[in-house]
């Protein structure tokens, strides 16, 4: 499950614009936007988490983390506003301790018991930032600095704050504020010259110098393809270069090899891929990567680990070795000058042996515990990880199953105990796994010992407790405001401890303000005052356009000094360094934001009647009414007519449709006694129920509609000529119409129908009558 941490500059200098009107700010919430649309297109990007940290001061920098979920990463990333400082170094720890806040709980890191490569949580941390100076309260920085105190516990057991499975990109924005001229260079996009692009490549990763929308687009493809699965690793060669290799494939002692002048390929820092188990989804592994150390049971602690580990590689060509039902861990090297060397040679049948200094109790170096081989199709290079010193184990397991079929005799035994002298004790159980799925399973007793001591494993135990505490209070600071400031802290910014007053440039700059210098000035100590506060006079003080310093009278200083901070530290659109028409510059893509606009607006007043529907501001027509609290009912409104709707403005008035549907509602109403009809032949008319299906039948035929059940109701209480009945269910098809109600109409066109046959047959008993007589 990759986690994808974005840190995102939210520093006052990301109000800057480009030339296309939109701010930095803006650019970088795109990004992130377009990177999420581009990670979604490869089907394992349904297990990615995704946090949202800022530059704010922590844990208030923490907008989304381990338990929010997609639409606050969302929501949050919408929300952000550029002010501030650029306290890189201080958002950096605060997202490398956030990615490592369960590691000492789930036990990942597997401390003093070898590195474990499938034992991983891949993370990208991708910051986008302007690449200005780094700032902070206590001046500006010109280099890049991580605070060495993190409130994380178990950091001290790792001289980094970063973990091997972490990596660090960077997109620092150079875009320009006036369109350029000049053509747009294509090819790759160069790395920049900020202070963090040396952070990004001791993490693995890399920095990009972004000065085109399209550059950003290509370095966003190129961070979706990185996305992988795996861990970083140091690879040193030890020993001389190898001989060189002819054309024909064959060493050529006769060239000369350059041993001692450094080459790109004798010391890289790159990525092998864990790659997961295709069955599981989860990576699957055997062996570790030994420790840099020998445990020992008299250790009362354990030494800080490098996060990422050094692996020499000797240069000594030597065969493969590899024998039946012995499991081994195979992972592909990322692209490097050492990957490239290692294929130029087109040797795939021979490899070079891995080792980890001090690994090894009796040897500096240790005993190699794998190997670094070319594929068959010289296509990439893998690192094969065996048992530790593997040349030793692998005969004595092959003699023991061909030669001595699983009954070894004692000089197999003497051999096989002084092999376990020299294995660290964290092998033993993986060793003895791996002996179980070959078929023997008792060459190893079951009293295994990890070789750690009792403070120790007790001291491993109380930080995953302290970590889980301190887990659960970052998680529920994360969404939280900060607080209000009180005041403008006061800090002492005097150099090498010397006091300010005796400060040679302060004393002449005091001497020509006040013509003297005080004597009492020489007792001044602003140690006396590290705590001290000035004070707001106006915490809701609104900014103001830009004044003259020397205008500002004195007693308005400090009442200045506060707008000068909310002017440097806020947002605020309506004070920028531009003329008054460049103020209504808009972008194209913001014209149609009315509503942003009706924020800044002062509350309406309320309406004089209250019944009448609430208006809709839309841009562009402020006479459109709210749709919403205009639809009623349709049976309700056949039933009650016109008087519950209000005429829309500009509608022609139609005197013809008024009186009628008046005409009909009155119609409508249930009669008190309604008189007998009589028709041409001397009878009655015939009754309601040969005209119009009674109702029950109609309203089983119409199950699900029972809304209709008033219409029907009405339609059968009609009384009068056939032709007044077929005209009300003709103007209540009309409606049904306008409502779109599909299902009425048709069972209004079955009564049309029925009408029509009791008409037709009105008029051929009146014809008969007529004959008659």
């Amino acid at each position: 499950m990759p986690i994808l941490l974005f840190l995102i500059d939210t520093s006052a200098s990301m109000n800057q614009r480009t030339d296309l009107g939109t701010s930095y700010l803006d650019i970088a919430k795109g990004a992130v936007e377009l990177f999420l649309k581009l990670r979604a297109r490869d089907p394992a990007s349904r297990g990615d988490r995704y946090m949202l940290v800022t530059y704010d001061e922590p844990p208030y920098c923490i907008k989304a983390g381990w338990k929010e979920s997609h639409a606050t990463f969302m929501n949050e990333l919408k929300n952000l506003q550029a002010s501030g400082l650029t306290t890189l170094g201080q958002a950096l720890r605060s997202s490398f301790d956030l990615l490592n806040l369960n590691r000492l709980i789930s036990g990942i890191d597997n401390y003093g018991q070898g590195r474990n490569p499938f034992f991983l949580d891949p993370s990208m941390l991708i910051t986008i930032t302007d690449g200005k100076k780094l700032t902070s309260t206590a001046g500006v920085q010109e280099e890049l600095h991580l605070p060495l105190n993190s409130p994380l516990p178990g950091s001290e057991l790792t001289k980094e704050p970063f973990r091997w499975d972490q990596r660090l990109f960077a997109l620092v924005l150079r875009l320009p504020g006036v369109a350029s001229t000049e053509p747009e260079q294509i090819g790759s996009v160069p790395t920049d010259e900020s202070a963090i692009t040396q952070m990004c490549e001791v993490t693995g990763g890399r920095s990009y110098c972004v000065r085109t929308q399209r550059m950003l687009n290509q370095c966003l493809e190129s961070l979706v393809q990185k996305v992988q699965s795996g861990v970083v690793i140091n690879f040193e060669k030890t020993g001389p270069d190898p001989l060189p290799v002819g054309e024909d494939g064959l060493m050529d002692s006769s060239r000369p090899s350059n041993s001692f002048a450094a080459q790109p390929w004798h010391s890289c820092h790159k990525l092998i891929y864990v790659r997961p188990n295709s069955k599981t989804g989860v990576p699957v592994g055997h062996w570790p990567i030994p420790e840099s150390f020998w445990p020992d049971q008299n250790l009362p602690s354990l030494p800080p680990r490098t996060s990422h580990p050094i692996v020499k590689f000797s240069c000594i060509d030597c065969e493969p070795m590899v024998i039946d039902k012995l499991p081994f861990d195979k992972y592909e090297l990322e692209p490097s000058p050492l990957t490239q060397y290692i294929l130029e040679r087109k040797s795939p049948h021979t490899c070079w042996q891995v080792f980890v200094t001090s690994s090894g109790k009796y040897n500096e170096l240790g005993f190699p515990f794998g190997y670094l081989k070319a594929s068959t199709t010289l296509t990439c290079v893998n690192l094969f990880v065996m048992p530790y010193n593997y040349p030793v184990l692998l005969p004595l397991l092959d003699d023991l199953f061909k030669v001595h079929k699983l009954k070894p005799n004692l000089k197999w035994r003497q051999a096989f105990d002084s092999y376990l002298k020299t294995l660290p004790p964290y092998y033993l159980l993986p060793l003895k796994k791996a002996l179980r799925m070959m078929g023997a399973p008792n060459l190893i007793s079951d009293n295994l010992d990890c070789g750690l001591s009792y403070s120790v494993i007790s001291y491993l135990k109380k930080l995953s407790q302290q970590t889980k505490l301190e887990s659960e209070r970052i998680l529920a600071s994360v969404g939280k405001k900060p607080p209000q400031e009180i005041g403008i802290r006061v800090k002492n910014h005097s150099t090498g401890g010397v006091p300010l007053t005796h400060n040679t440039n302060f004393r002449k700059l005091l001497k020509e303000i006040t013509g003297e210098t005080a004597p009492r000035l020489t007792e001044f100590n602003t140690k006396e005052f590290a705590g001290f506060q000035v004070g707001l006079l106006n915490k809701d003080l609104k900014p103001q356009t830009y004044r003259n310093a020397y205008d500002i009278p004195r007693r308005d200083l400090l009442d200045q000094l506060t707008r000068m901070r909310s002017n440097l530290l806020k947002v605020h659109k309506f004070i920028v360094g531009q003329d008054e028409d460049a103020l209504h510059s808009v972008p194209v893509a913001q014209m149609g934001n009315y509503q942003e606009y009706l924020k800044t607006l002062a509350s309406p007043l309320r309406e004089i009647d209250p019944d009448q529907p609430k208006r809709l501001h839309t841009f562009g027509n402020p006479f459109k009414q709210d749709k919403k609290g205009m639809m009623i009912d349709e049976a309700d409104e056949f039933v009650a007519g016109p008087q519950n709707k209000v005429k829309r403005p500009g509608e022609p008035n139609n005197p013809m449709s008024s009186k009628r549907r008046r005409s009909m509602s009155q119609l409508l109403r249930k009669p008190q006694a309604p008189p007998p009809v009589i028709n041409h032949v001397g009878g009655k008319e015939p009754s309601s129920a040969l005209w119009f299906p009674s109702y029950p039948n109609l309203i089983k035929s119409t199950v699900g509609h029972s809304e209709y059940e008033r219409i029907f109701v009405l339609l059968e209480e009609v009384q009068g000529p056939l032709e007044m009945k077929k005209q009300f269910v003709e103007f209540t098809i009309k409606e049904a119409a306008r409502f779109k109600r599909r299902v009425l109409i048709q069972y209004l066109e079955k009564v049309l129908e029925k009408i029509d046959s009791c008409h037709l047959l009105n008029s051929v008993n009146h014809i008969n009558s007529r004959s008659s007589c």
